[in-house]
Parts: C-alpha cells; sequence; structure tokens
C-alpha cells in the first residue's frame, strides 16, 4: 500500500507498545515512517520489527523531555504528521506522589507533546497542511484511583488538542486524538514495578489488590496493533474525526462515564480497591 505517498511521520515513544507497532504499520502504508527512541540502545526492536515486516523505518534518539533536542530534530524532519505517543504509567496514590515525580509525568507527556506540535507546525502551515495525532486514553475521560497524575496528563492532554484542533484549522492541519482503552502493553508490568516501589505507604493494602483486579481485564484489552491501525485511519482519512475511541472496553467506560452518578462511581472504585 502506498497511500503514505512518502510524507514523513514522526511518532515519539516508537521502542515497544503501541509506538512500535505504529511506526512499521505506517511504514506498510507508504509513510516515511521515522520512530523517536530514548536511546541508541533502545532503536534495535525498531530495526528487528521493520526487518521483520519487510518496511524500512528511521530511528531518531530523542529524550521528548529536551527542548533544544525536539526543536532539532523536527526542524531535520520537516514532518508532515507527528504522533505524540510516548509516555509512562506513573501508578500511586496523590498522597505518595513527589512533586519532581508529578512534574516529570506531565512534562513528558503534556507539555512535550505540545512543544513538538509547536516545533512542527512551522513547517505544517509552510506547506499548508499536517496532521498531529496525539495519543491520549479513556483516562483522558474518566479517572480511577491511584492513576490520579497519569489521568491529570491524559486530561490536560484532551484540553491542549481542543484547543490546538481549532487554532490551527485555518492552516490546513488536523489536531486528531487517539483513546485506546486497554492496551496490551509493557505499562501493566511498569505499573506493578511502581506498585512495588511504594513500599510502607498507607495504601500498600489496596495497591496489593491492583494486579488481581487487572488480570480478568486483560483478556478484553486490545493489541498495539490495533491502535496502529487507528492512527494510520486518523492519517489517511480525506477528513479525520476529533477524537477516535479504541478497544472494545473504551465506549462502555465513556458511557459509564454520563450515566452512572459521581457517588455511585465512587462508591463502586472504593469497593474495588478495598478503600
Amino acid at each position: 500500500m502506498t497511500v503514505g505517498g512518502g510524507r514523513t511521520v514522526l511518532t515519539t515513544g516508537a521502542n515497544s507498545g503501541v509506538g512500535l507497532a505504529t511506526v512499521v504499520h505506517l511504514a506498510r502504508l507508504g509513510f516515511h515512517s521515522v520512530g523517536s527512541v530514548r536511546s541508541r540502545a533502545k532503536a534495535t526492536p525498531v530495526v528487528e520489527a521493520a526487518a521483520g515486516a519487510a518496511v524500512t523505518v528511521e530511528t531518531v534518539v530523542l529524550d521528548v523531555t529536551d527542548a533544544a533536542r525536539c526543536r532539532g530534530v523536527v526542524d531535520d524532519l520537516h514532518p508532515w504528521a507527528l504522533v505524540n505517543n510516548a509516555g509512562y504509567s506513573g501508578v500511586g496514590a496523590i498522597e505518595d506522589v513527589t512533586d519532581e515525580e508529578a512534574r516529570h509525568q506531565l512534562e513528558t507527556m503534556v507539555v512535550a507533546p505540545m512543544r513538538l506540535a509547536r516545533a512542527a507546525l512551522v513547517h505544517m502551515r509552510a506547506a499548508g497542511q499536517g496532521r498531529i495525532v496525539n495519543v491520549s486514553s479513556i483516562y483522558g475521560l474518566t479517572t480511577t484511583p491511584f492513576s490520579g497524575w497519569y489521568q491529570a496528563s491524559k486530561h490536560a492532554l484532551e484540553a491542549a488538542s481542543d484547543a490546538l484542533r481549532v487554532e490551527v484549522a485555518r492552516d490546513g492541519v488536523k489536531v486528531i486524538l487517539i483513546e485506546p482503552g486497554g492496551v496490551k502493553t509493557h505499562i501493566w508490568e511498569e505499573m506493578e514495578a511502581d506498585l512495588a516501589g511504594r513500599i510502607g505507604s498507607s495504601y500498600e493494602k489496596q495497591y496489593r489488590r491492583i494486579p488481581t483486579l487487572l488480570s480478568p481485564y486483560r483478556a478484553v484489552m486490545a493489541g498495539p496493533d490495533t491502535v496502529a491501525k487507528v492512527i494510520g485511519k486518523a492519517l489517511t482519512a480525506g477528513s479525520p474525526r476529533a477524537r477516535y475511541l479504541v478497544g472494545p472496553d473504551a465506549p462502555g467506560f465513556v458511557a459509564a462515564q454520563a450515566l452512572i452518578p459521581t457517588a455511585v462511581k465512587d462508591r463502586i472504585a472504593r469497593f474495588l480497591t478495598g478503600l
């Protein structure tokens, strides 16, 4: 397939999960697919996956919290599209998360995507077209205990994306949100590692319940390829939607958010987590 026409797409966080599936899928669609990784060693999975799919994916070393490097990479590539995917779980009760941890999560998952978008807009505006795809989550639409700062990041990304979408529409640039439900990636192992590091917390007993609660949920999670295909759709559609829910669980979460009273949701959350 050559629908991409060789146009350059930069995808951040490309060494695993949704990012890795995305750079390979976009290369299959005929885009000049470029994936950012935080170190040269992390480029190896990208190279191997691309070779296995018989496609070419370029990699660039980029820490999205490095403002100067962000500008440099974007100015070198002049991307037609940007897929902001980089992020991490950062699980912990609000009371247990330090200021430094919270700032780093917001920097990585809110400030950095908007910084990259700002840099890319210079080139997109000059070309009279472009697309910015921000990988959010159903956690940008709802909240649960023990993921407050992750959810705050996704809520903020949703708000910033909504504002940006209207601001740049006159320039031919489309801003699109991807909102997956649960996805089978390494983020769940990262979450368990985060929780293991909260030893001594007054919530330690509740933390130990989370893996058990999530175990049956994993059976209905979407695969990274499912999200990658929706991102590909957002980049190839003539008139992409502002939002794409992804996964069998996502519509249910959104419906519950709208239909179930807050007091009832709180009681359910407390019952499930033992709070």
